[in-house]
């Protein structure tokens, strides 16, 4: 991880007894509750960008998503 951040952030105690038994049960250590919790964060930042992208998809119809792709797929393969 390098440089850090420290982050202070309070989980139900339900929460906490679940992660740190997933980890133990799978070997890990108690250093890799930071990994796993950066890795959760990144993918569900992922997660929340990929809902935001494809409701800005929700009002083209067929044709114009089609033409969009069919120019992305042009573009692409000119370079």
């Amino acid at each position: 991880m390098g440089d850090a951040t420290r982050w202070t952030v309070n989980v139900a105690p339900e929460t906490d007894i679940e992660v740190r038994t997933y980890l133990a049960q799978r070997g890990m250590k108690k250093g890799d509750l930071s990994k796993f919790i950066e890795e959760s964060v990144k993918w569900r930042l992922l997660d929340l960008t990929l809902t935001e992208v494809r409701a800005g998809f929700d009002d083209l119809s067929v044709d114009e998503l089609d033409n969009l792709i069919e120019e992305a797929v042009a573009d692409a393969r000119k370079q």
